[in-house]
């Protein structure tokens, strides 16, 4: 039969509110105190109550996780997993745990996170960015939880952001491409409802405007931040007339799928170049250049920023990742 604390504070000769203090390791109370009850605690294979300790802390040590919009952005999204596995890492650190609130009933009026994060009592969120964002999470951005969206701008009293510096990583982009000497460039970009998408379009539009690059309405096509995307518009691209030097997709997975498309057509590097964002696993498989977001380095900025927030520490509002340009053959081997 399980011990209880009257039971340990009876065997210890204390009051039960000094073996709570004890377990909560309050600092008003002996050291020698200490000792006697923590080895009766020991002996008898006592185990305070979780909930107890957490009622009396105020704390859960628990982080809310939450996939945020319309794409399910969960654990076998390439890009994402790594970036999760990063912040698990550095808040496991911490000392937090992890609670994962999913999206499956997207813009049914049941999302609620500000009432699911309450009634789970988290210490706080990270909010991962899936496009098309529900009211329901500006509305825990705007509570008292503190709050880090990872991809996704929060301004809420509690609230930051890391992402990668799109402008930066455009910039890459755009100097790679006029280096090689090509004029004309065709771009994929990811899904109108995403946030991030419009974050890259206006970045990509920007550096190459500033470059003088040349870009065709007909060669500016959506590609839906997916290898089928990014297909579908590279065919889309094949059958629209003249082609241009290099196809810069905005996502790893689009490029990957206008690659397929091209040499399904029977041709290769040599004829067209492709260029990526994210630098997921399989990218130096498929031998694509791309500029590489540090991916690690997101996860682990998110949890400390987190962390701060939630331990009253001055914290940035704005976290920018520089990303990394990556050369492979997908743009060597063009003629």
């Amino acid at each position: 039969m399980r011990m209880t604390i009257k039971q340990i504070a009876e065997l210890a000769g204390v009051s039960r509110a000094t073996v709570s203090k004890i377990i909560n390791d309050y600092d008003d109370i002996n050291d020698k105190t200490k000792e006697r009850v923590k080895k009766i605690m020991e002996e008898h294979n006592y185990r305070p109550s979780y909930s107890a300790q957490t009622l009396a802390r105020k704390k859960t040590n628990v982080v809310g996780v939450v996939y945020a919009g319309e794409v399910n952005a969960d654990f076998n999204h390439p890009f994402f997993v790594e970036v999760l596995s990063a912040f698990k890492r550095t808040i496991g650190t911490y000392g937090y745990d992890m609670l994962f609130f999913s999206n499956e009933k997207f813009h049914t009026g049941s999302e609620d996170f500000l009432a699911r994060c309450l009634h789970y009592n988290v210490d706080g969120c990270v909010i991962i960015n899936g496009g098309n964002i529900q009211s329901s999470v500006y509305e825990l951005d705007q509570s008292d939880i503190p709050c880090v969206g990872l991809d996704l701008e929060l301004t809420g009293p509690k609230s930051s952001y890391v992402m990668s510096d799109n402008d930066q990583m455009m910039g890459l982009v755009v100097d790679y491409i006029q280096q090689q000497g090509w004029e004309n460039a065709a771009y994929v970009s990811g899904m109108q409802t995403s946030i991030i998408a419009t974050i890259r379009d206006q970045s990509f539009y920007k550096a190459a405007a500033d470059a003088g690059l040349t870009l065709k309405k007909e060669w500016i096509l959506e590609g839906n931040f997916s290898e089928q995307g990014g297909f579908d518009a590279m065919k889309r691209l094949e059958a629209g007339g003249p082609l241009p030097d290099v196809v810069f997709a905005a996502g790893d997975m689009m490029a990957f799928g206008a690659v397929r498309a091209w040499q399904e057509s029977g041709r290769g590097f040599d004829s067209m170049a492709f260029i990526g964002l994210d630098d997921i696993f399989a990218s130096r498989y498929l031998g694509l250049t791309t500029v590489r977001q540090q991916q690690e380095k997101l996860g682990e900025s998110a949890a400390h920023s987190l962390f701060g927030w939630m331990e009253n520490n001055v914290v940035d509002r704005e976290v920018l990742i520089p990303g990394e340009l990556v050369v492979r053959a997908s743009t060597t081997a063009k003629r």
